[in-house]
């Protein structure tokens, strides 16, 4: 798991340094995450890792048990569940909440490295810690764009967004059941790399995969994270599932 917490710590500084030093006013901001100012989308971050620390602490139903998470009749999905949390949460200057989301980012870490247990509860059901830490690097990363584009900032996509493609394949299976389907057959990513490498899921297994996606590994990265029409961009997917596995494929829960 060592790769994944170097990739997510790695993920978390690039926050860091956006953020710092920032003035208030563009905490303010509009982020690209529709109805969530630039604060919002860090108190969101802070939020989500705060659940994930409890997770690999086994702490995991003190958290839901929190005011942040009160039942609410208004709250019938999990979208509308972390908007009124973060609604709930607003209040933190700047400082603190840079200075929170810091401590809270280097916690996790910590936590996550520390976890013995094979399996940890989240939001979706249990995970490996790995898995967890995976899926806190690719939500990180998306809202790290999010800010990033809010302060008007052009971030060059990393070679660690090859652990985000690769858990996008992985979670096909959660992703289509998430729907009601299941998939016909299985599927094969062949994307190219931030540097030109080849990113390969599902393709070196000895038999053909039924579907096999191909094109650019970011935009498969921006697309899971529903920040990218699949039509915007040239992936191409070819095989039994091809009419729906850009529309489920994701990255988060």
């Amino acid at each position: 798991m060592q790769a994944e917490l170097d990739a997510l710590r790695a993920q978390q500084d690039e926050l860091t340094t956006l953020l710092r030093g920032r003035p208030e006013g563009d905490w303010r901001r509009p982020s690209a995450c529709v109805g969530w100012s630039v604060g919002d989308v860090v108190l969101h971050l802070v939020q989500t890792n705060e659940m994930a620390t409890a997770s690999a602490e086994g702490r995991f139903d003190e958290v839901l048990a929190s005011p942040l998470y009160a039942p609410d009749p208004g709250a019938t999905t999990l979208d509308d569940v972390v908007d009124l949390a973060v609604q709930r949460g607003r209040g933190p200057t700047p400082d603190e909440l840079l200075s929170t989301w810091v401590e809270g980012a280097a916690a996790l870490v910590e936590a996550l490295s520390r976890c013995s247990s094979p399996r940890v509860r989240w939001v979706v059901g249990e995970l490996s810690p790995r898995t967890l830490a995976t899926t806190r690097l690719a939500e990180t990363w998306i809202h790290t764009t999010d800010v990033a584009a809010g302060l008007g900032v052009d971030l060059a996509p990393t070679a660690r967004l090859e652990l985000v493609a690769r858990l996008a394949w992985r979670t096909l299976p959660h992703a289509f059941a998430r729907e009601g389907r299941t998939l016909q057959g299985p599927v094969g990513f062949d994307l190219v790399g931030v540097d030109g490498s080849s990113w390969r899921f599902g393709m070196d297994d000895g038999d053909e995969p039924s579907t096999i996606v191909t094109g650019d590994g970011v935009d498969l990265c921006r697309v899971a994270a529903r920040r990218v029409d699949p039509g915007a961009t040239g992936l191409v997917a070819a095989g039994s599932d091809a009419a729906d596995v850009l529309a489920l494929v994701r990255t988060w829960a």
